[in-house]
């Protein structure tokens, strides 16, 4: 069959991307120690634990014979749905495709590589830098966690469908990011527009990455896999100047004066 068949003909196309996942790091292999965990962070945030995609990361854990099924059972009936592991030795690898769950390598053994753009085209006017972005006073804090050595500078609007992603460090974007569109950063994401869409930071699991934007409206905001939605995030804060970072393990929004 020719490689260039009609796209009426075609039933899928690959596309790169990076969706927001919630990872679960396990330091027991207890089902019922993890049974009860979950019951009492289900009676904390009721709205988390509505059929939320998880990662189960068990690097942490020395369990050649991981008891997957029933840990994967426990989280179903508490309403998080496993659709991968990462790390552990061959048989949980093993344990894992036979459930019909995907399988990461250990965080460190992985690396980043680029992504590819959902958009049909590159955007026009990008540049490559070498040495980190310099901010704006007012979207910069003093100190920058997390900056690294490489980055990416966008200018312009990035639409609806559009994809951009800066896979070795920081993303600025000098311009707005629309409604439906995603800005992805190994470090740092700095948004000097209004920020519609998604903006996820830290997507190799920087936890000292933040994202810095001059006016919030965002419809998911991700900072290494902690993440909150539109619906989270506080309504005076909407509209407004803020960073994003973790704190203690939360994914804190403040102002940024």
């Amino acid at each position: 069959m020719s490689l260039n068949m009609d796209r009426d003909r075609m039933a899928f196309t690959f596309k790169g991307g990076m969706l927001p996942m919630t990872v679960m790091e396990l330091t027991s292999a207890d089902p019922e120690r993890i049974r009860e965990q979950l019951a009492g962070k289900l009676s904390q945030s009721p709205a988390f634990f509505q059929h939320t995609p998880v990662v189960l990361n068990v690097e942490k854990l020395d369990e050649p014979h991981l008891a997957l099924e029933r840990i994967c059972a426990v989280c179903r009936a508490h309403k998080l749905l496993p659709v991968a592991v990462r790390g552990g030795p061959d048989p949980v690898k093993q344990s894992a495709w036979a459930l019909g769950l995907g399988w990461f390598p250990p965080q460190e053994a992985s690396r980043p590589r680029a992504l590819e753009s959902v958009a049909d085209a590159a955007p026009a006017d990008e540049a490559e830098l070498d040495e980190p972005v310099e901010a704006p006073p007012e979207l910069a804090p003093e100190a920058l966690p997390g900056a690294a050595a490489r980055g990416r500078i966008y200018r312009g609007t990035v639409r609806s469908g559009q994809q951009v992603t800066a896979p070795e460090g920081d993303l600025v974007v000098v311009g707005a990011v629309n409604a439906g569109a995603e800005v992805l950063a190994a470090g740092n994401v700095h948004v000097y527009g209004a920020l519609r869409g998604r903006a996820l930071a830290g997507i190799h699991g920087d936890v000292k990455a933040g994202i810095f934007c001059r006016e919030l409206h965002a419809e998911l905001l991700s900072v290494a896999g902690n993440y909150k939605r539109l619906e989270d995030i506080d309504p005076r804060l909407l509209g407004t100047t803020v960073q994003v970072q973790l704190f203690d393990g939360q994914l804190s929004i403040k102002p940024l004066d």
